[in-house]
């Protein structure tokens, strides 16, 4: 997400605090709140995804490998 995008979240949010929101602008802040929140998750995931356990018996086990298939079912 670029900052474009945050900076007319933030601008949503301080105008939704001073006078209020149109249903238009509302909708508007529910998108890119959206996809804000689905930035952050494939952020998230790829960092976990690199992560490396090393197991009791020494194994070295790739988060990314282990649990890394599955899918996110807002991700469509």
């Amino acid at each position: 997400m670029d900052e474009k995008k945050i900076a007319r979240i933030n601008e949503l949010y301080h105008c939704s605090k001073a006078e209020g929101l149109t249903e238009a602008e509302k909708q508007e802040q529910a998108e890119l709140r959206r996809e804000y929140i689905e930035a952050v998750r494939m952020n998230l995931r790829g960092q976990l995804d690199r992560i490396d356990i090393k197991e009791a018996d020494g194994s070295i086990t790739n988060l990314g490998d282990r649990f890394g298939s599955k899918t996110s079912k807002s991700a469509k």
